[in-house]
């Protein structure tokens, strides 16, 4: 069990970035390194914090909480649709197939919230979907959209975008996205299911899909605290109908602190105390427990000592 002494003195340890050029060509993204050779990728995942597609924080061993988390998930979704894992071998390391990913993410909702009410209450479409008149914040719709985003390089903001759009402009063709699509539902229905389970409401979530030698496969991660909204499902009705935000079990808390600071993206970011951190770090690490119904564990140690050392001697697979 991770105490709270563990967690303060994880704080100078977090894994802000790698140097692992021997592992391949290098890219970083918003929260993970990645180092391709050949047909093979290696993503280590780090303890950055990204809101507002943005990096704003580190937190103590998150990229271990988002790895194991999104093995959890490719483990029960396998029978739905391949996954690119070939091997685990650190805490915050996957090694994967180096699939040709769609410029696109798949966000399925099934709640109204986040940016999709940030645009309805504008008046806007969201991602081409245009939902009825009258809905509040939080509230269930009336049925579950899919609203794609481009996918915008570090430093820059996701886009929303059609599902049209994305096929006439030749992202992604439409018999492989009808096949995508096909898929992010089918995933989002089985977090649903098990979800429930823990007695959470899975909210919405992102997809990333790609090909490996022409076969459609799920990538990056699937139903993490970075990529997924889960609200506590006891207290949704309460919330909901006082008009009160629900219990968050995601990085929503943190998105919602920032923009208290008048944040959303741009300017100076503004400042998370030490304390802060580590309230953050318990509430990835509460929610990782609660989801998988399995306690955390991790090493007091610095991440990319223990990582560069780690994967110097492992043997790639080929």
């Amino acid at each position: 069990m991770i105490s709270d002494a563990d967690l303060y003195r994880q704080l100078p340890n977090v894994l802000t970035h790698t140097n692992c050029g021997f592992l391949g060509e290098r890219y970083e993204g918003k929260v993970r390194d990645n180092y391709t050779r050949g047909d093979v990728r290696v993503l280590i995942t780090s303890d950055r914090l990204s809101c507002f597609d943005v990096v704003v924080t580190t937190v103590p061993f998150k990229g271990q909480v988002l790895t194991e988390l999104a093995a959890y998930w490719f483990d029960r979704s396998r029978d739905i649709i391949a996954n690119d894992i070939l091997d685990l071998p650190d805490p915050n390391v996957m090694v994967v197939r180096n699939c040709a990913v769609f410029p696109v993410e798949i966000v399925v909702r099934a709640y109204l919230t986040g940016s999709a009410w940030r645009d309805y209450q504008a008046g806007r479409a969201i991602s081409g979907v245009v939902l009825p008149a009258g809905l509040r914040p939080s509230e269930k719709l009336p049925e579950i959209i899919i609203t794609p985003s481009t996918k915008a390089a570090k430093g820059s903001h996701d886009a929303p975008i059609s599902e049209e759009e994305i096929v006439s402009s030749s992202l992604v063709d439409r018999k492989t996205w009808a096949q995508a699509r096909e898929a992010a539902l089918a995933l989002f229905a089985m977090g649903q299911v098990e979800a429930e389970k823990s007695g959470l409401i899975l909210v919405d979530t992102k997809y990333e899909l790609g090909l490996y030698q022409g076969k459609l496969m799920l990538v990056d991660e699937i139903h993490t605290l970075d990529s997924s909204r889960y609200w506590v499902q006891e207290s949704y009705k309460r919330c909901f109908l006082s008009g009160e935000s629900p219990e968050m079990l995601d990085k929503e808390p943190t998105r919602q602190w920032l923009l208290s600071q008048g944040y959303m993206g741009n300017g100076p970011i503004p400042e998370f105390t030490e304390t802060h951190r580590l309230q953050i770090a318990r509430h990835y690490i509460s929610a990782f427990e609660r989801i998988t119904h399995r306690e955390f564990s991790g090493e007091v140690a610095p991440v990319a000592t223990r990582i560069e050392a780690r994967m110097k001697q492992y043997r790639m697979p080929t």
